[in-house]
């Protein structure tokens, strides 16, 4: 019988606040103007140096979306399967938007049996919770007919992309990306559009933006299926995988391609939006400058190849070679070390310099480790500084389990796997002023304002987990293979630690991760792959309860909307409800 444990430790020291997130306007720099050639500068002021978590420019533009979920059929590698899609597309409509923008997607829900939600993964909500879209969580799932309406503040910028947060939908085709972009000089590749992406300043200069590059496992059959097998016989062997939402199967369907010029520099936006795949990503002959991970600039550096977990986003410039002609392979190989696939050379896409040709590349790829392991986190350096405290005292704490029982596999947090009501949501409970906590809940309470958490988690289980947590980047102090105890204090990286919101856990191994107490909301803190945040591995951070900020009237008009079709319907939750 598999058997694991994770150690959960949370201890809260007093910092001096980062600063209340403020609209400001600096003076206009006319010298400081974004364009290829200097991509560091923004609009009214604002540079790559900018406190981004403190201050974000004031456009007093809104950009407003409408979504419609819809049960179709679609074919990405030429088999056609049953999907849900966002306005018929696959991945789903671009969001896009400057930094400082506010952002309106209203959603409707068009699904016969099934309910929805629409969470912006790595927009922190700052001080909207309420609008982190987390069935069971942060609302009611939007019943099959209703609609809801999100609205956020843009106040990072960089690349990130939505998915539905109910049930194992996201991976049945419920999800798109968005980009912060730049008003005054941006170029999109149009063949890439569909995505979220939020324009803002960057670490280095670029000429053409070619929008997402998503990464995805693909299955023959539907998530809903897929999740169940998991929990009975353990993950399911994906036989495929997509590049933009397109691939070959048994000489069916299309690859994804692009044109490259000889001596331009193209930005990609990579997003691994994979049920259950760790990817390896690279271009044969090409080398790769890497300037963000999640949304976070970071110090830019030079690989060949780079390690890619479940909801992680790189954004990397490549330069097209001088004279160059031909064709190569853009590569996305699972990696077996974590992952469960038949298709560990079949995700490919092509690089052109040549829009005329046809054939496929002869190039090979590059050497490498088949491993799960984050990225070297000492090339994740932040180019804006921001230490964690000086001083940290660790406790040992909470276990989080891992074993199957009743012949269902379900993931534990000190003994308990989360599991979440969809009719009474955490944000309803607060609303309600009801503090009675179960412990299938998973709650970790965090009353006090601009102070440090400090968490380990730990786990024997011989598997890789990308940790993503909502409502904040964290700070990855260190991760490593074994336990972590008091003695290790002195080693972690206190300065210039690397900051994103999803961190692989390594296999039989810990990460100590800190964040600030300076967004009040209910947060998810959960495993990415999609069937273990089923499966109950998952705990929530009430943060600073009594200063959640949230619209009372439309939170109970969700929920008696959902109310009324689960008793119509007769619906049951199977799952830990995020």
């Amino acid at each position: 019988m598999p058997f694991s444990s994770i150690f959960l430790s949370s201890l809260i020291t007093f910092q001096t606040a980062l600063g209340a997130l403020v609209p400001t306007k600096h003076p206009r720099d006319a010298t400081c103007v974004n364009g290829p050639t200097n991509r560091q500068c923004w609009s009214e002021g604002f540079n790559i140096s900018s406190d981004y978590y403190a201050h974000v420019p004031e456009t007093g533009v809104t950009r407003e979306y409408w979504f419609n979920i819809e049960n179709t059929t679609a074919s990405p590698d030429g088999v056609e399967i049953p999907v849900q899609l966002i306005n018929g597309s696959f991945p789903g409509p671009t969001i896009i938007a400057d930094w400082g923008d506010t952002v309106v997607v209203h959603l409707t829900n068009s699904l016969q049996n099934n309910g929805s939600s629409l969470h912006f993964h790595g927009i922190r909500q700052n001080w909207t919770s309420h609008m982190d879209g987390v069935a069971s969580i942060t609302q009611c799932p939007v019943a099959p007919g209703d609609s809801y309406t999100y609205k956020w503040r843009a106040t990072e910028y960089g690349t990130g992309w939505y998915h539905s947060h109910f049930y194992v939908q996201a991976w049945n085709g419920v999800f798109g990306g968005f980009v912060y972009t730049c008003a005054h000089f941006v170029v999109i590749n149009m063949l890439t559009l569909p995505r979220i992406q939020i324009n803002g300043p960057a670490t280095s200069n670029y000429d053409v933006d070619l929008g997402h590059v998503f990464l995805n496992d693909w299955y023959h059959t539907t998530a809903d299926r897929l999740v169940l097998e998991a929990a009975t016989g353990g993950p399911p062997t994906a036989p495929n995988g997509l590049i933009n939402g397109t691939n070959t199967w048994n000489d069916k369907g299309s690859r994804f391609e692009t044109v490259f010029e000889s001596g331009k520099r193209y930005r990609m936006r990579l997003v691994n939006a994979a049920a259950d795949q760790h990817f390896r990503f690279m271009i044969d002959n090409h080398t790769m400058e890497v300037i963000a991970n999640d949304f976070v600039p970071i110090h830019p550096f030079n690989t060949t190849q780079l390690s890619i977990g479940m909801g992680q986003r790189y954004d990397i410039i490549v330069t097209g070679k001088e004279l160059q002609t031909g064709n190569f392979w853009m590569r996305a190989i699972p990696q077996s070390s974590c992952s469960e696939t038949d298709a560990t050379d079949k995700v490919k896409g092509i690089i052109r310099y040549d829009n005329s040709s046809t054939a496929d590349p002869t190039t090979s790829a590059y050497s490498y480790t088949d491993s799960c392991s984050d990225e070297d986190p000492s090339n994740l350096i932040p180019y804006l500084k921001v230490d964690a405290s000086d001083t940290y005292t660790y406790k040992a704490g909470e276990n989080v389990e891992v074993q199957v029982t009743d012949n269902a596999m379900l993931w534990l947090m000190n003994r308990t796997s989360l599991h979440t009501q969809w009719e009474y949501p955490t944000l309803l409970q607060v609303a309600e002023g009801n503090d009675t906590w179960l412990a299938r809940q998973r709650l970790i309470s965090l009353p006090e304002a601009d102070k440090w958490v400090y968490f380990v988690v730990h786990s024997p289980f011989a598997q890789d987990h990308p940790m993503h947590l909502h409502g904040h980047d964290f700070w990855l102090l260190q991760a490593g293979y074994g336990n972590f105890d008091s003695s290790m204090v002195d080693s972690l990286t206190l300065i210039d630690a690397p900051r994103r919101d999803v961190v692989m856990l390594p296999a039989s191994g810990y990460i100590v991760g800190a964040f600030k107490t300076n967004n009040p909301g209910t947060w998810l803190m959960h495993c990415h792959i999609a069937w273990h945040t089923s499966e109950g591995f998952a705990v929530q951070f009430l943060e600073r309860e009594s200063d959640i900020t949230y619209d009372a009237a439309t939170l109970n008009s969700n929920c008696a909307s959902w109310d009324r079709y689960v008793h119509a319907d007769d619906v049951n939750q199977y799952d830990s409800g995020v």
